[in-house]
C-alpha cells in the first residue's frame, strides 16, 4: 500500500493573495500602503520572488492580519504550526524565534546565509527598527549608503525605514539573530 503523501504547505504568495482578496484590497492599494511596487507584489504572489521578513511584516500590517498568517505554514497540527519554521529564499534561510507572538510589534528570527550570498536587486525598507547580532561568520549590512561589516559577536541597531540589505561576503556560512520592531 503506497504511503500517504504529506500535504504541501501553501506558498507564501498564495497565502498573501488569499488574505488580500479576503480584505478586498487590490495590488495598487497594497502597494500604496506598503511602498512595495505592484510588479514586485505580483511576483511575490506568483511565487517568483521570496520577500524578506520585513516586507512580509509590512504586508501583514497593511492587510490588518497577523503576520503569522504569512510567515507560518498552514499544513500540519497545531503543535507543528507553533514550532519555529524555517524558510528559504534563493540566498538565505530564516527561522521564526517568536512564532507565538501574535499581533506583536517585535519579531525575532535566526537567519542563515550561504557564503558569498546576497539579495541582488532586493532592498529592504520597512517602518520601524532592526537589530542584528552575528552568531557566526561574517555579514555585511548596508543601511542607505553605509556598509557595516560585522563578525561573530558584533551587532548593529538601525532604522529599518532606510533602505537596507544583507549579505555574506565570506567563504563560510553566516548565522545571525535579527529582531525587527514594527510600530
Amino acid at each position: 500500500m503506497p504511503r500517504k503523501k504529506k500535504s504541501e504547505p501553501t506558498p507564501i504568495g498564495e497565502r498573501l493573495r488569499k488574505v488580500r482578496d479576503e480584505k478586498g484590497m487590490d495590488l495598487a492599494q497594497l502597494a500604496n500602503e506598503t511602498g512595495v511596487a505592484v510588479g514586485l507584489l505580483e511576483k511575490i504572489e506568483k511565487g517568483e520572488v521570496m520577500p524578506p521578513v520585513g516586507t512580509l511584516l509590512s504586508l501583514a500590517r497593511a492587510l490588518e492580519t497577523d503576520s503569522e498568517a504569512l510567515l507560518t505554514e498552514d499544513a500540519g497540527s497545531k503543535k507543528e504550526r507553533e514550532r519555529a519554521y524555517s524558510r528559504r529564499t534563493a540566498h538565505y534561510a530564516y527561522t521564526t524565534l517568536s512564532p507565538g507572538a501574535r499581533h506583536k510589534h517585535l519579531k525575532a528570527f535566526k537567519v542563515a546565509i550561504e557564503p558569498r550570498s546576497d539579495h541582488s536587486g532586493v532592498g529592504y525598507c520597512h517602518e520601524g527598527e532592526e537589530f542584528a547580532f552575528v552568531l557566526s561568520g561574517q555579514v555585511e549590512i548596508t543601511v542607505g549608503e553605509n556598509k557595516n561589516l560585522l563578525s561573530a559577536g558584533e551587532s548593529l541597531h538601525f532604522n529599518s525605514g532606510i533602505n537596507h540589505n544583507l549579505r555574506n561576503p565570506g567563504d563560510k556560512p553566516a548565522e545571525l539573530i535579527v529582531v525587527v520592531y514594527t510600530p
